[in-house]
């Protein structure tokens, strides 16, 4: 087997072929391919929804690693067929990045999930908390590692600070960040 292609960058070039098409295109021929890939998709999708079903009936264990595996689980996610709903996602992801906030002192806390809106809120505690540095930490750790379980959040706010109450945000401004001498991150590394 080849070099797994970024999907990520696959996904992207879908989206724009698509705008080129409908640019491009008749009206009438775009709906086509619109359809044509809506078509395709619901009929990739119902095979995988039956080899969940099959593995979970026949090797319950295939199911485990289906979930393990980025690519797989990703396309359980899009065809809403992921065991798991979004706040457990989302919980797991930072479960995971907390061993690097606290190898300098720091901490996450999930204080809100809005699925619908596909938002989260957040704190970053300890020395994470007014850290000039925190904005880098949470736009490459903490929001990689949210994006990654759960493609369907956009926005990841955090609250200004411990009194602020759920709804009293400040967004996360995303794009290049100056470094700061105050704060220690290996986020790069």
């Amino acid at each position: 087997m080849g070099e797994p292609q970024n999907l990520r960058v696959v996904g992207d070039r879908i989206e724009q072929l698509l705008d080129e098409l409908h640019t491009a295109a008749d009206p009438q021929t775009y709906e086509r391919a619109e359809e044509l890939l809506r078509l395709i998709t619901e009929l990739y999708g119902a095979g995988l929804e039956r080899i969940v079903e099959l593995a979970g009936t026949n090797a319950p264990g295939v199911v485990a690693a289906f979930l393990d595996d980025d690519l797989v689980s990703s396309l359980l996610i899009v065809h809403g067929l992921h065991p798991d709903g979004v706040d457990a996602r989302v919980q797991r992801a930072l479960a995971d990045v907390r061993p690097f906030l606290g190898q300098h002192g720091g901490d996450v806390e999930l204080l809100e999930v809005d699925a619908d809106a596909g938002a989260v809120l957040l704190r970053l505690l300890g020395s994470c908390d007014g850290c000039p540095s925190s904005a880098i930490t949470l736009q490459h750790a903490v929001e990689r590692a949210i994006t990654e379980a759960a493609p369907e959040i956009v926005t990841i706010d955090i609250a200004e600070s411990p009194a602020d109450l759920p709804g009293v945000t400040v967004p996360v401004t995303l794009g290049p960040r100056a470094m700061y001498d105050t704060c220690p991150s290996e986020v790069g590394a």
